[in-house]
């Protein structure tokens, strides 16, 4: 078995991974549109429509795709982020056991938060959840990098950010490319979180089943 003492810094996804993703869901795709609606007196699924397709002539390939702010302006609507945000925030769940799980993991490694949602959802669910204690870092790929996509360049970012070599750093999350192949092309340990999404199908890509865990348990026992 590959010894693993040499590791210093576990990172983990925070959307689909520590928390579900229902949250920025609900945000987006419901809390917008609702206002939407009723700042032009149309209906929910009409606002909704016309929301999606704004969002859509974007792209999130586009750093102002995440900028909750840019939107709301751009829409006419006053409604303040924060207060936004707060509305949903029964949405905020964590996967099972998290807790426990990150305090053991606390004791041996530094634990950061590496994410691509903006940091001002960032910092809402895990302040809501009571989890940002056990990290040492967050990161917002978009807020702090300016990096739309959680590729080569963002890993190699939090390894200069943290002081460690990718060797010394495990990725947790829950997508198959930007937290399993594109930290693992960098030499980053990565492994896919599927606490959220238990009906997941690894048939179309084999070979990294056995790099999957549903909960923290798993990942103490593996390391």
């Amino acid at each position: 078995m590959m010894m693993r003492n040499h590791k210093k810094v576990i990172s983990f996804d925070l959307d689909g991974t520590l928390v579900s993703a229902k949250y920025g869901d609900m945000v987006w795709n419901h809390g917008i549109p609702e206002e939407y609606a009723k700042k032009y007196s149309i209906s929910f699924d009409e606002a909704k429509e016309k929301v999606i397709n704004e969002y859509k002539t974007m792209g999130d390939s586009h750093i102002l795709w995440y900028d909750i702010t840019y939107w709301l302006d751009r829409f006419g609507l006053s409604i303040d982020a924060r207060e936004l945000l707060d509305r949903y925030e029964s949405y905020i769940v964590t996967a099972d056991k998290i807790k426990e799980g990150l305090e053991g993991l606390k004791k041996r490694y530094n634990l950061i938060v590496a994410s691509n949602a903006a940091r001002i959802f960032v910092e809402k669910e895990l302040e809501y959840t009571g989890l940002m204690p056990f990290f040492q870092n967050v990161i917002s790929a978009t807020t702090d990098f300016g990096i739309v996509k959680k590729g080569e360049d963002f890993y190699k970012k939090i390894c200069l950010e943290m002081n460690v070599r990718p060797e010394e750093v495990i990725h947790i999350g829950d997508h198959p490319v930007f937290d399993y192949k594109a930290p693992l092309s960098i030499g980053i340990e990565a492994y896919l979180f599927r606490s959220h999404d238990p009906e997941f199908s690894l048939n179309h890509d084999e070979d990294i089943k056995d790099r999957v865990i549903y909960n923290l348990k798993e990942l103490t026992e593996i390391l």
